[in-house]
Parts: C-alpha cells; structure tokens; sequence
C-alpha cells in the first residue's frame, strides 16, 4: 500500500483539493467518521467502500460525497488516479444557494440514497476542466480567491447534480416533495421525535396520509424510517466516541436506557456493546 504521490492544495483550512497517483494503495486505511464534507473521484480504479455501515462496490471513474458525521471504511481498492476535494460548512454551505446544489441537496446530507455518481466522458471533460481550473486558482493569490475558489466549486457540484439527475430517476411530484421534507425534519429532530405522529402535525398530515405516501414510492414505512435514522446515529456514536450506552441512550432521546437497549437489539440484533466489540 505505498501511496506514489500527492499533492494538496489548501485554502486557510477551510477548504483543499488533493490529488493522488496510487499503484496499490487506498484512500484511507482505517474507518473513519467525516469532519467536513468530501467529493472523492476515482477516475481509474476499483473498490469497495462502507458507508454508514452500507457497502458499495464500483469501478472506475466514479464520484461519490460524503457529509460530515458520515463514516468511512475502504473495505478493498486498487486505485491508480484519484481526487479528493474537502471543504467545511462555512466555505459553502451559504442559504443563497439552489437547494438542489446546497449541502442539503441532492448530493449531500442525503444518507439515504446511493452516494455514488458515475459521468460519461463529456463530462468527465468539463469536470477535469473546472478540477484544473481549480488547482490553477490555489497556486494563484491573487485578491478574491475565496470567490473564484468558491464558485468553481460551486460550478463542480451544479455539474455533479446534473449527471446525479440525468442518470437518476430523481421525481419531483407531490409523494417525493413530502418524502424529502420527512426526510429532512427526521434529520433535524430524530434525537427528540420519535413517533410518525410526530412528525406528521409538523407537516399537517395525519401519519396514515404520510404511510399512503411511502407506500406509493415503494419506501421503508415511515416508522421504519426515524427508527433506521435513531440506529444509524446510535451505531456512529457507539463506534467513534467514547461515550457510554447510557450516555448515548439520553443523547438520542430515551429517558431509559434499558429501552434503548432493547430497542437497538432489536434493531441491529446485537446488543449495543457487542456490536461495538465486534465492529
């Protein structure tokens, strides 16, 4: 695993493009759980990464985007080129933006579809382009570089959601808008709301209403849904932080952490210490 040659170019921390050249080698070698949001693309090579505890094989020119909080395991590669582009919240993740290219669009902060994207070679060209433009602009300093950097990074996400939408299915009639609005009051509250009644007086539906929904996209039940999302959290949590079952049982919203422990085993069919022990 000996890593030929990389080169990063940084902006003040809060933002950096890295470019590897690997013979046998791997991105990381270990798990780990994302501080900031990441673009890795794999233009040659092939692997298998576990994601949240999810595996994904691909091969060749692919990307794929994470969201800080997410956690990150190569289970096997063989990379020979590759691109990692990390930046924090406060570089880009500014309300002006599209939803659709925000950091809670459609390529990020969405854990429950499939991270990866996979363009042809068109573009794959403008991508290169806009990549090399934007190495060209760090080895610059010049006034404004924070604006250029910004907006070719910009310009490389908006890029990404157009093939993400072109080679995806991505509806948006009156089941998938409410689908993504459940989604995202999940993501915002599942440490504190824990039932479908819940959510739904939020949204102004009663919880059958929502279950027809979902239903008709095919999804997990509702319920199902802030369950796995209370099970994610309690897994990440269990593998990256020191913190007891009881500590995390209260962090998640359970005022007994007898119940959470049921409620986990059931869940993942391992008690919450093995499946630490074991992972």
């Amino acid at each position: 695993m000996a890593v030929q040659d990389i080169v990063k170019y940084s902006f003040k921390e809060t933002f950096s493009v890295s470019t590897v050249q690997f013979e046998k080698a791997c991105t990381i070698d270990h798990s780990v759980q994302q501080n900031a949001y990441s673009i890795y693309w794999i233009q040659e090579g092939s692997g298998t990464y576990n994601i949240d505890f999810e595996s994904y094989t691909f091969n060749d020119n692919v990307l794929f985007f994470l969201s800080p909080g997410q956690v990150f395991t190569v289970d096997s590669e063989q990379i020979k080129t590759a691109y990692k582009l990390t930046f924090v919240r406060d570089f880009y993740c500014i309300q002006t933006h599209d939803t659709e290219v925000a950091c809670n669009g459609i390529l990020f902060n969405n854990i429950y579809e499939t991270p990866f994207v996979k363009p042809c070679e068109k573009d794959t060209q403008k991508l290169n382009f806009i990549l090399e433009s934007l190495i060209e602009e760090f080895q610059q300093n010049e006034t404004a570089q924070y604006d250029m950097l910004q907006s070719y990074l910009k310009q490389f996400i908006i890029s990404s959601v157009r093939v993400k939408k072109e080679n995806h299915v991505i509806k948006e009639d009156t089941e998938t808008r409410l689908f993504k609005d459940f989604s995202l009051l999940v993501e915002q509250n599942f440490k504190t709301m824990h039932t479908v009644t819940d959510y739904a007086n939020r949204l102004g539906l009663s919880p059958k209403s929502i279950s027809k929904h979902f239903q008709k996209l095919g999804a997990k039940t509702p319920s199902d849904f802030i369950k796995n999302r209370i099970l994610l959290e309690a897994k990440r949590q269990l593998i990256y932080t020191d913190k007891t079952v009881k500590e995390i049982a209260f962090e998640l919203g359970f005022n007994d952490p007898a119940y959470f422990t049921r409620f986990f085993t059931k869940g993942v069919e391992k008690s919450p210490l093995q499946f630490k022990k074991e992972y």
